[in-house]
């Protein structure tokens, strides 16, 4: 198994259950007492944040990438950006290395492809759904994306910020995502992608009355494929 390289931390609650489903989906593929080959690198997510709220991204992705590179040195076959909103660095970390990152809009925009998906809602942080760095790369991969209103993106970032990357988990706030799920399916929505890492810890399936694609699990999964594929001859 080739070793995978985490940069997580952004936030570390997320990065927990990445490391839980990476060794899950190991042992279900190896069986017996199999692990992920993994090398972690976490940042504190409070100085990523300051820099995120300025709009200072190069800055952002200056830490990420040293990060990246401390994971390749580490031997590190493939780096994962354990965040969504992250990803809009992702060519700044991708350049540092040598190794493939593995990006998680494409394993996404796979995933919801697979499922015979082209319309999709999108949740995450307000940088997520309204920037282009994310939504552009799914839509180049065909899927027509949609997002909440003002009100709705409004509460799904404050929700992840104040509550999920604390490690809170709400009722009222799973029953106030149910609604803004809701309204993405009457827009048209066919499926909903939880482009926060954090969300997973609050909706799931039960949730949504469409399919939902959890963006760590896909990543996930994506990393364990690539990990145990065969060598190029």
């Amino acid at each position: 198994m080739k070793m995978i390289g985490l940069i997580g931390g952004m936030s570390w609650e997320s990065t927990a259950e990445y490391y839980r489903l990476l060794n899950d989906i190991t042992r279900e593929r190896l069986g017996g007492l199999h692990s992920a080959r993994c090398v972690l690198h976490a940042v504190d997510f409070a100085e990523i944040e300051v820099l995120q709220a300025e709009g200072r991204w190069a800055e952002a992705g200056e830490i990420l990438a040293a990060a990246a590179r401390s994971v390749e040195r580490a031997g590190a076959d493939m780096v994962l950006l354990c965040t969504n909103t992250m990803h809009k660095v992702a060519d700044q970390v991708a350049a540092a290395v040598s190794v493939p990152l593995l990006h998680l809009a494409d394993a996404t925009a796979d995933a919801v492809r697979a499922a015979g998906i082209r319309r999709v809602g999108l949740l995450g942080t307000r940088f997520t759904m309204e920037q282009d760095f994310y939504r552009a790369r799914m839509e180049a991969a065909g899927l027509h994306v949609l997002v909440p209103d003002e009100d709705g993106r409004a509460l799904v970032h404050r929700v992840i910020y104040e509550e999920l990357c604390l490690g809170v988990v709400r009722e009222e706030s799973r029953a106030a995502y149910r609604e803004v799920i809701g309204a993405l399916v009457a827009d048209g929505a066919e499926g909903v992608v939880l482009g926060c890492t954090e969300i997973e810890l609050l909706v799931g399936a039960a949730d949504s009355p469409v399919p939902v694609f959890p963006t760590a699990r896909i990543h996930a999964q994506a990393a364990v494929d690539a990990a145990l594929a065969p060598a190029a001859p």
